[in-house]
């Protein structure tokens, strides 16, 4: 594409440079040829992206000042997203391949235009497949299964049974969505477990994208729901029951348990466990390691912070109050160090004198 068509797409500003240059992909500094596009988000990165030998460059509007005549300087409210935009125009999908041949489909399935099933992949009877969706290598799509327009289901996903997926869906290899949630039910007299009814359904809306090897539950007795645009990392457990709101983070190793709720726009950074029928509000940002105790809600509101702050620890509290504490038994361990040392502890010297 030319620099002027992706203006013309993404919007922008051309400050300096020919619309007519041809850009073939976007680039890092260090890699960047005449065909590429880098951007500069900050001042500090705008002096690098210069000297790159990209052809063009997206920055925010003032940045540049002077540049070779030869590069193509286009001015964006947000670069990194007019970059990332740009990418995904420069690098359309593969056209569609049809259906293997080693290929397993139900003669009830229903495919739309331009469908790619892949090798050794496996789609059930009753299912739906919307148009241009690719079916990678290995992939087992369940019985029933609804799968939206322009999705990609990579090598060896699992798509239990009952499991919906919106239009451009993203499921990594190695995923599992809609299996059994992990509910028992214990006899009180002989302590042995039975499988508490797991026959619930899970539904994924547009433009969510699921990692490799994260796993989804699917409802007990009702559903599990991923909102719009959500963006869940590899190795994230969602717990039956669950309803995560639109446009949150799931960072790696996250695991939520059955029956809460995450808020629009919520993170939830890496390694942060949630417990059972717990709440976290909109906007919510909890950091790496973070937990919330079953039951329990957390917001913004209630802890009286202001949006953007970082909640940390467990139970999750903010940043700032949880690294005074920190502080505090830092000075309480070095007194009992001093102690046991035969210095005196300064909080009960004048006791002793």
């Amino acid at each position: 594409m030319t620099v002027g068509e992706l203006i013309e797409v993404l919007g922008g500003k051309l400050v300096q440079g020919s619309p007519q240059l041809e850009i073939e992909c976007v680039s890092s500094y260090q890699q960047a040829d005449r065909s590429g596009l880098v951007f500069a988000d900050s001042y500090a990165s705008v002096p690098e992206a210069i000297s790159s030998d990209a052809g063009a460059i997206v920055v925010f509007p003032g940045a540049v000042l002077s540049a070779r005549e030869s590069v193509c300087v286009i001015e964006a409210k947000q670069p990194r997203l007019w970059f990332s935009r740009a990418a995904k125009l420069l690098n359309p999908p593969r056209s569609a391949q049809g259906v293997h041949p080693t290929a397993v489909v139900s003669r009830t399935a229903s495919l739309g235009a331009d469908v790619t099933i892949g090798p050794m992949a496996v789609v059930g009877e009753d299912v739906y497949i919307g148009a241009r969706s690719n079916i990678r290598a290995g992939a087992m799509i369940g019985n029933v299964v609804s799968i939206g327009k322009d999705c990609q289901i990579y090598p060896h996903a699992v798509l239990y049974p009952g499991t919906t997926l919106g239009n451009r869906v993203v499921v990594h290899a190695g995923a599992v969505l809609g299996a059994d949630g992990f509910g028992y039910v214990r006899d009180a007299e002989t302590g042995a477990y039975t499988q508490f009814p797991q026959q619930g359904t899970l539904a994924i809306e547009d433009d969510v994208e699921i990692g490799a090897n994260s796993t989804i539950d699917r409802g007990a007795l009702a559903e599990t729901r991923i909102r719009r645009g959500t963006k869940i990392d590899n190795l994230v457990h969602v717990g039956h029951n669950c309803d995560i709101g639109e446009d949150v983070i799931l960072v790696m190793g996250t695991g939520i348990s059955g029956s809460s709720t995450v808020g629009k726009g919520a993170v939830l950074a890496g390694q942060v466990g949630i417990g059972d029928h717990a709440h976290v509000g909109p906007g919510v940002i909890l950091g790496g390691q973070a937990g919330v105790l079953s039951g329990k809600t957390v917001s913004n509101e209630a802890l009286g912070v202001k949006p953007g702050t970082v909640l940390w620890g467990t139970p999750a509290r903010p940043l700032p109050q949880v690294l005074r504490e920190i502080a505090v038994v830092s000075r309480m361990a070095r007194g009992a160090r001093k102690s046991r040392h035969g210095v005196a502890n300064p909080d009960t010297r004048d006791e002793k004198e």
